[in-house]
C-alpha cells in the first residue's frame, strides 16, 4: 500500500495515472478510503460498491445566480500562526471542490483533482444531516414525535439498548448505547458497521471469535448494552443515524433513497441525482454513504438559510431550523470544547458557536457544509484529507471562512 497522498499542485501518482480498470485492480479493498486511493475513489463510489439512486425528479432545477468575486488571494492566519492565501490553503488541504455563496449568490466555485460540476462526491458523515433533515420534515408533518420512545416505531428495539431512548436522544446522540467510534480499529463497532454496510471486507487477520453483522440492521439489533443513562451525555456514534433511518423507513414504508428523493432532493430543485451506498439488504448507509455534487450541497445549505422555503413552498419546517439555530443544544463534552469552545450538537448538526447561530454538516476526510445565518453565507468544501480526522484542518477551515466573510464585508464579530 502507498500511504502518501498528493496535493493538487503535485504530480499524480503512477498508480492513479492509468485506466479505471487498472486502478480498481490495484486498489486494496481494505484501503479504498485511505491515501492516495481516496483522492480517486471519493468521486467514483459507484465503481466500488452497490448504490441506490436519489432521483432529482422532473422538477425544474432551482437556479443559483452568480456574482463572482476574487477570493483566491485573500490572506488569513492559520492556527499554526502561518499566513496563507485561500488559494494555497485549498491546495494544502486536498480540496476537490469549493463553493462560496453569499446573499443567495455564488461568489466562488472551483474544482480540483479531476472533479467537475456534475461529479458526485462521497460526503461521509454529512449524510447524517441530510438524513435528519427528512426526519425534521416528518416531525413537522406529525409522522414522528421527538419525545416518543423509539420502540414505539420499531417494537423490536425493546430488546436492545435503545429500549428507553427517545427519538430526540437519537437525533442528538445522547443515548446511553455502547458503541465505539474508533475509525482506525477494524474490529471496533464502527469497523463492524463498515463490514455490515459493504464498505469493507472482514480483515484477513481478524480474530475468528468476532461476530460480524450481515447488515447494519442486524448490528442495530445486536447492541444490547448501555454505558450511560439516556440523555446524560453527548457521544458521537454513527449507528444512531442508521437507527434514525430505519425508524423513518418503518414509518414511511419507503427505502431511504426514495424517501430522501421525495421529501428533499426533488422539492429543493437539485441539479443532479444523488445516491446512497447500500448494504446486502439494500439499506442505504444513512450515517455516511450519501454522494452528491457541489452545487446541490450549496442548494441544501441555502434552503436552511431561507428557513426551509424553496419556490414559495415550505420544504423544511421553520420550527426544525429554529431548533437547530437557537434551541437547547444539550450536552457538550470538555474534549469537544477544545475544538469548538461555544459549540454544541443538535439534530445531527454541529453548531460552531451557539451565540452566532452558525452550524455545520461535517464528514471525515474534510467534508463540510457551513451555514452561517449571521453572514447570510453557505460554504461547501469537498476534500480528501490523508487522515480521517484533523482538528487543525477543521479549525483552519473555519478561519478561512471567517476571512472570506470579512473580505465580503460581513460582520464577523
Amino acid at each position: 500500500m502507498i500511504e502518501a497522498s498528493y496535493k493538487n499542485s503535485e504530480e499524480l501518482p503512477v498508480v492513479l495515472d492509468q485506466s479505471e480498470a487498472d486502478i480498481l485492480a490495484l486498489m486494496p479493498r481494505m484501503d479504498w478510503d485511505r491515501p492516495p486511493w481516496n483522492r480517486w475513489s471519493f468521486q467514483r463510489i459507484r465503481s466500488l460498491m452497490p448504490t441506490a439512486q436519489v432521483w432529482r425528479g422532473n422538477e425544474k432545477i432551482v437556479p443559483i445566480p452568480r456574482q463572482e468575486k476574487e477570493i483566491s488571494q485573500i490572506e488569513f492566519t492559520r492556527s499554526n500562526e502561518v499566513s496563507q492565501t485561500i488559494e494555497a490553503f485549498l491546495d494544502d488541504t486536498y480540496t476537490d471542490g469549493f463553493l462560496v455563496m453569499a446573499d443567495g449568490y455564488i461568489v466562488h466555485e472551483s474544482y480540483y483533482n479531476g472533479m467537475r460540476p456534475e461529479t458526485p462526491h462521497l460526503m461521509q458523515s454529512v449524510s447524517k444531516s441530510i438524513t435528519s433533515t427528512v426526519t425534521g420534515i416528518m416531525i413537522g408533518r406529525g409522522d414522528l414525535d421527538p419525545s416518543a420512545l423509539v420502540k414505539t416505531y420499531i417494537p423490536e428495539l425493546a430488546e436492545t439498548a435503545w429500549a428507553g431512548a427517545t427519538l430526540q436522544h437519537v437525533l442528538d446522540m445522547t443515548t446511553g448505547v455502547q458503541y465505539s467510534e474508533e475509525y482506525t480499529r477494524l474490529d471496533s463497532d464502527v469497523g463492524k458497521t463498515d463490514v455490515a454496510s459493504g464498505w469493507r471486507p472482514i480483515a484477513p487477520d481478524a480474530s475468528p471469535d468476532i461476530s460480524w453483522p450481515a447488515s447494519v440492521w442486524d448490528q442495530i439489533l445486536s447492541l444490547k448494552t448501555c454505558d450511560a443513562e439516556h440523555g446524560s451525555r453527548f457521544l458521537y456514534r454513527s449507528i444512531e443515524t442508521d437507527l434514525l433511518a430505519h425508524i423513518m423507513m418503518r414509518v414511511s414504508g419507503l427505502p431511504l433513497h426514495k424517501l430522501i428523493s421525495q421529501e428533499l432532493w426533488q422539492p429543493m430543485g437539485a441539479e443532479e441525482d444523488g445516491y446512497f451506498t447500500v448494504d446486502a439488504r439494500g439499506y442505504g448507509l444513512a450515517s455516511g454513504g450519501f454522494n452528491g455534487c457541489l452545487r446541490d450541497f450549496g442548494r441544501f445549505g441555502q434552503l436552511y438559510l431561507d428557513y426551509g422555503k424553496c419556490r414559495d413552498k415550505q420544504i423544511i419546517p421553520q420550527d426544525w431550523i429554529t431548533d437547530i439555530r437557537r434551541g437547547d443544544h444539550g450536552l457538550w463534552s470538555e474534549e469537544r470544547r477544545k475544538l469548538l469552545p461555544n459549540g454544541c450538537y443538535r439534530n445531527q448538526f454541529w453548531i460552531e458557536d451557539e451565540t452566532k447561530e452558525s452550524f455545520m454538516c461535517l464528514g471525515v476526510f474534510g467534508q463540510l457544509i457551513y451555514i452561517a445565518p449571521a453572514y447570510n453565507m453557505v460554504v461547501v468544501k469537498l476534500s480528501t484529507w490523508p487522515d480521517f480526522l484533523d482538528d487543525d484542518l477543521k479549525v483552519d477551515t473555519q478561519l478561512a471562512i471567517h476571512a472570506i466573510a470579512a473580505e465580503l464585508g460581513k460582520n464577523i464579530d
